[in-house]
């Protein structure tokens, strides 16, 4: 969960499909770096599900056969009595701590055994705070898919509203783009990310009942040992507009800096709202900066007013490129990318791309013929050639990479309210 510009997650009323309430969210992330689980996460499904039939009541929603309903007992044991030595983050949502449990009962296992997982504990947050984790449990309880965090359960005693999830052994996307530390991604490595995500978001819009993910942002994008990414945190996801609807109005929510202007204006939420939001993270893949980032000055202190200038032109682009990438990317396919950054951050949301174009653009970077010539310090030096990883069809069965962990990067960010 996040905490942008205060915009909050809330789970609409008796969750229907098509209410135009919004939901608000509260917390923030606390990137989290993480140890590897060799073991593959238990499906309970045989294939993704395409639609999400949202069930009407609580009851139906966690009778889920998809999800396991924990004990909070379970869970005590399982983090080992939530000790502080286990905790990976934490943030306004509340905290997420390593665990472990048995991969097939399921049940608490002893420290270094079993599958590895993570823990989200809520704090108390009354009405609201119960509606948002329930939204979660209704979307990643039902969606599956390669490029989204699995849902493994969920706690629901008294006051107590737990979260269990695969354990993502390479933390947040944020945590490596803009936290000291880990080892800058390689150009490759960013487009892999890019590709991954784009996935993860057009199943969604592509799905039977769409839905809208609302929140795409780098603390939102998990890395499994892989760097395979996967869409977490869905306590804002919103179904999107039916029949001859072209949008869904709802209150604003979201993150500042991610945010499509025409939605935090008008409340007005299209899938090109999750269009506009990707180009913000692609423009973050590119230039290694922040959506937001206050230590900077003037128009700098907003990636997208910043570097939007100089996205359309081949000579002036580097200088919006990450530095610590050192010269390492072929040009023309961060020119590529640039472009396609561009064209999804469109203030005129029929310009935006659909995230199927985004997705077959940013497969063609891979290509190796597109791997190419890299600039650095003004020499050409031969990449090598990147492998192009065939496409998961989004409605593929649930198929998690063996050694990906489950786990959530949390870090707090700015929420619009």
């Amino acid at each position: 969960m996040g905490n942008c510009l205060d915009y909050s997650a809330r789970v609409d009323s008796a969750l229907s499909p098509h209410s135009n309430t919004g939901t608000s969210k509260t917390g923030s992330k606390t990137s989290i770096s993480s140890a590897r689980s060799s073991l593959t996460i238990p499906s309970y499904s045989e294939k993704s599900i395409e639609t999400v039939p949202t069930p009407r009541s609580e009851y139906e929603i966690l009778s889920s056969p998809h999800v396991k309903a924990f004990s909070f007992n379970e869970l005590k044991n399982a983090t080992r009595n939530f000790r502080p030595d286990s905790l990976l983050g934490e943030g306004g949502f509340g905290y997420v701590f390593k665990g472990w449990i048995d991969e097939h009962s399921l049940t608490a296992a002893k420290p270094g055994s079993g599958m590895v997982i993570a823990v989200k504990k809520l704090k108390p947050e009354g009405f609201q705070g119960h509606k948002e984790w329930l939204t979660e449990v209704n979307y990643l309880g039902q969606l599956h898919h390669p490029n989204l965090v699995k849902l493994i359960g969920y706690c629901s005693e008294g006051d107590n509203r737990l979260l269990v999830y695969e354990f993502m052994p390479k933390g947040s996307l944020e945590n490596h783009l803009f936290r000291r530390g880990p080892q800058p991604l390689p150009w490759e490595t960013r487009i892999k990310v890019a590709i991954g995500a784009a996935r993860g978001l057009f199943f969604l819009h592509d799905a039977e009942e769409q839905v809208i993910y609302r929140d795409f942002k780098a603390s939102n994008i998990l890395l499994d040992a892989y760097f395979n990414a996967k869409l977490s945190d869905f306590g804002l996801a919103k179904a999107g507009p039916t029949g001859d609807k072209t949008h869904v109005s709802t209150q604003v929510m979201g993150t500042r800096g991610y945010a499509a202007p025409e939605y935090v204006a008008t409340g007005r939420l299209t899938a090109k709202s999750d269009v506009y939001s990707f180009g913000v993270v692609l423009l973050e893949l590119l230039s290694g900066r922040r959506a937001v980032d206050k230590t900077k000055i003037g128009v700098e202190q907003n990636l997208v007013d910043w570097a939007k200038p100089y996205l359309g032109d081949k000579r002036k682009l580097f200088r919006i490129m990450d530095t610590k990438l050192e010269g390492q990317y072929p040009q023309k396919g961060a020119y590529s990318a640039a472009t396609l950054a561009l064209q999804c951050l469109s203030t005129e949301p029929k310009i935006r791309p659909q995230m199927a174009e985004v997705l077959s653009t940013l497969e063609q970077l891979q290509a190796p013929q597109n791997a190419g010539k890299r600039s650095q310090a003004g020499n050409q030096t031969v990449s090598d050639p990147v492998r192009k990883s065939p496409m998961r069809h989004n409605r593929s069965p649930m198929n998690v990479t063996p050694s990906a962990s489950p786990l959530v990067s949390h870090r707090q960010s700015p929420r619009v309210r």
